[in-house]
């Protein structure tokens, strides 16, 4: 076999294994894929209200400091800010817990057969 019959080899099998259909994701690879995607949603939403928080509260700040005239507009806005920030953990843990208890019998079913 010469090498331009070897390099079509290798590039039919390329384009073929486009075309053939996926394997099925083994169950160990689903069991993390589930675990994983618990607590996802929590931190992104937890996330977003923490910089959202944030950035009010840095507003509230350069008001209160820089334009003085603004100061009671700042103070609100900082309290929102601090609220928000607080409020991100307990988001967290609720959004998590919603989830876990949401995909617990999945997750259980899948473990018990890995376990046999």
């Amino acid at each position: 076999m010469s090498n331009t019959n070897k390099s079509q080899q290798e590039e039919i099998n390329k384009i073929q294994q486009k075309y053939i259909p996926q394997k099925q994701e083994d169950k160990m690879e689903l069991l993390r894929r589930l675990d994983k995607s618990v607590k996802q949603p929590g931190r992104t939403t937890s996330l977003t209200v923490g910089i959202i928080s944030s950035l009010f509260l840095g507003v509230a700040m350069a008001l209160i400091m820089e334009l003085q005239s603004f100061m009671i507009l700042g103070v609100l806005l900082g309290m929102i800010g601090l609220i928000g920030m607080i409020a991100a953990y307990p988001i967290y843990k609720s959004m998590t817990n919603e989830q876990r208890k949401k995909l617990a019998p999945q997750i259980i079913k899948l473990s018990n057969e890995l376990k046999k």
